[in-house]
């Protein structure tokens, strides 16, 4: 393990370049005792605006875990996406690849938190940047080290994937939204994680296991499932492999699985193997979910590597 936090110290001559590619969200996080019923009105006792979705959060992530985190993907020319744009920037990541459609809207979504950490949330759903695509995806990833796209946008981020397996690096897709198990983009990506939710929803089949096999057909390179406290499960010649997660206290799980991914990208871009890289990323998913405020209570570096020092 000492050589495992040596070779990932952040005292590396060069920081690792991360793009993350795909969807945009404003949040607006409520902490509540409890849910409100129908008709009835409770009081938050804290309230946080952040940047969000997947692609966002994992570049927030990125950045607090000491990689160099950009974003890219479709906006608008919004109020919301003013904020999503402004608030990015400063969490220090670099937004120069986000493409602006005129007359367009981001998602922006209202969460609750309650005391058990479980979430409740509405959105009201972004317009007209579905068949927004990058300008030039070459230039993109020309001096990026490794692309972690979600599949929101997936007309945004199919060209992204293929110009970074076009450039030798690896491609990571992270599978929020069902899709269908011929998905295109799983032929593309070189490291395919789904959500539970998403893998269930794809497949039709709960069995985790199963699902990844069934999807495999698709998808030749890297396939996982992140399970929330539940082991992180991946196949490896075939057979089922777990990883347990990390047990905490849970007190707000939101941008978890965002943390996860934005992690593991940045692993693999420091030269760890998958291993190690899943470790880095339980780690930090799950001192995520120990700090309220969705993707701002991503943890930083030095933090994690303590966690993981005492494991």
């Amino acid at each position: 393990m000492d050589h495992e936090l040596r070779k990932r110290g952040t005292s590396a001559k060069r920081r690792p370049v991360v793009l993350c590619a795909g969807i945009a969200v404003e949040d607006f996080i409520f902490k509540v005792e409890r849910f409100p019923q129908p008709g009835e009105k409770v009081q938050a006792s804290t309230l946080i605006a952040t940047p969000g979705g997947c692609a966002a959060n994992a570049a927030i992530a990125v950045a607090r875990l000491g990689g160099a985190a950009r974003f890219a993907g479709p906006v608008g020319t919004d109020d919301a996406s003013a904020r999503f744009l402004d608030g990015l920037t400063r969490t220090g990541v670099d937004a120069r690849g986000v493409e602006r459609v005129d007359r367009g809207s981001i998602s922006v979504s209202g969460i609750f938190i309650d005391a058990t950490g479980e979430k409740l949330v509405a959105t009201r759903r972004g317009e007209l940047l579905a068949q927004a695509r990058p300008r030039d995806a070459a230039a993109l990833v020309a001096d990026v080290d490794i692309v972690m796209a979600d599949n929101r946008f997936p007309n945004f981020v199919q060209p992204i994937l293929h110009a970074a397996v076009d450039r030798g690096i690896p491609a990571v897709l992270d599978v929020d939204m069902a899709t269908t198990a011929h998905d295109p983009l799983f032929a593309i990506a070189t490291h395919v994680i789904f959500s539970s939710e998403a893998l269930c929803a794809t497949t039709g089949v709960t069995d985790l296991a199963a699902a990844l096999k069934l999807i495999a057909r698709a998808a030749p390179g890297f396939l996982a499932v992140t399970n929330g406290p539940e082991p992180i499960l991946w196949l490896e010649h075939g057979t089922a492999r777990r990883m347990a997660a990390f047990p905490v206290e849970a007190i707000d799980t939101l941008g978890a699985g965002d943390t996860f991914h934005g992690a593991f990208a940045l692993a693999l871009a420091e030269g760890d193997n998958l291993l190690p890289a899943i470790r880095f990323a339980a780690a930090a998913a799950a001192l995520k979910c120990t700090r309220f405020g969705g993707i701002s209570g991503t943890p930083a570096r030095g933090e994690v590597e303590a966690f993981l020092a005492h494991r």
